[in-house]
């Protein structure tokens, strides 16, 4: 029994060889990422915040630009799971007051009432990607009134729900590290391949760009540049004006790295047999040289898309990026850019939390995925 167990064994691992030999490079990233599970926990998170970012409207409460003086400055509301020793989710509702001496709404929860709350319920009527409208949304109350409100993370000065616009500045922030991070990906790629492939001057004047570039302080320069912008544009053209300064100014890195590949790949024994065979030069870059390094390339840009994100931010929260009405995590936090707004709602920070979680799970799966593509790992 001992030796037939011994030699099944021995056929699983030399079958597990077999697969590791014959497997291609994509399946053997997959089985060393794996074995990564902090990465893994973040490509699951990331994957639940591209969702979010693709349907906000779903996942929001309220239309994210309804305003109302009267819900100024609410405190979240919590969410209760029993009632009178019985499983039933619900909020409380709010009742507000003026103090007469301050001037300043109080805020207190009505213990009196309850709200249930409904998943997949009915809310505002929105568009689908402009396919088609509905009014599903992932949870909600029933008939919301000034009486009878829910606001998850709180409201803003102006009384928009706080939760419904983290939701839609999932979208942009997010939108604009990923478009930003394609162009630049496509820039490196295309401007360093040129230069290490057919070198010569193409090389020296390509090389003298990014040494420019990259001396250039890049705090001032986006400031300068995002400054420069007409205040009269549209958000359509102001957010494609900021993607297209940090994808001019983030590709420099990657096309050097490119570089130094074309220049040790142009030389290799199966570069020179492809243009023995006759092999066109578009593929031999796209078809022979590119995929051998695709996945360094998918892990700079995954470590590149947090880069972009806090870029965007840091823009928007000092008013030099996207303006309103457009919403993006940096646009959330200009709100509490003063004392008074975090005295009386703190809430009003809770988008940095988003924009940290993020940011932390990108760079741990950009680790996750730097360590599975490494061939000496």
């Amino acid at each position: 029994m001992t030796s037939q167990t011994t030699l099944s064994s021995e056929v699983s691992e030399k079958i597990k060889d077999e697969a590791f030999d014959v497997a291609p490079n994509w399946k053997l990233v997959w089985w060393r990422f794996k074995k990564h599970r902090l990465a893994l926990v973040s490509a699951f998170v990331l994957f639940g915040i591209i969702l979010i970012a693709l349907f906000p409207d779903f996942f929001s409460i309220q239309d994210p630009n309804k305003s109302s003086a009267r819900e100024s400055f609410m405190p979240p509301q919590g969410i209760s799971f029993f009632h009178d020793g019985s499983f039933q989710v619900h909020v409380k509702p709010l009742k507000g007051k003026r103090n007469k001496t301050t001037l300043k709404m109080e805020w207190g929860v009505d213990e009196k009432r309850i709200l249930p709350l409904h998943f997949f319920t009915s809310g505002y009527e929105y568009e689908v990607f402009g396919l088609f409208k509905t009014d599903l949304h992932l949870f909600g109350i029933e008939k919301p009134s000034a009486r009878n409100s829910f606001h998850l993370l709180g409201t803003d000065r102006l009384g928009r729900d706080q939760w419904s616009r983290l939701m839609h500045g999932t979208r942009v922030s997010l939108s604009i590290g990923l478009v930003a991070v394609g162009l630049s990906i496509f820039l490196g790629i295309l401007l360093g391949g040129i230069s290490g492939y057919y070198g010569g001057w193409p090389d020296l004047v390509i090389q003298r760009l990014i040494e420019i570039l990259q001396s250039l302080p890049p705090i001032p320069i986006w400031m300068a540049l995002t400054a420069a912008l007409p205040r009269d544009w549209t958000v359509e053209q102001t957010y494609f004006a900021i993607t297209l300064i940090l994808s001019l100014l983030g590709w420099t890195t990657l096309g050097r790295e490119v570089r130094g590949r074309f220049l040790s790949l142009r030389e290799e024994d199966f570069v020179m047999a492809a243009k023995l065979s006759g092999c066109s030069q578009s593929r031999i870059i796209f078809r022979h040289m590119l995929p051998t390094f695709t996945s360094h390339i998918i892990a700079t840009s995954t470590l590149a898309i947090p880069v972009m994100i806090i870029n965007e931010t840091f823009l928007s929260f000092l008013g030099l990026g996207l303006r309103p009405p457009a919403i993006s995590w940096g646009v959330l936090l200009q709100e509490a850019q003063n004392l008074q707004s975090i005295a009386l709602a703190p809430w009003l920070l809770l988008p940095g939390l988003a924009v940290i979680f993020t940011v932390l799970a990108l760079n741990i799966l950009g680790d996750g995925l730097r360590d599975a593509a490494d061939p000496y790992s």
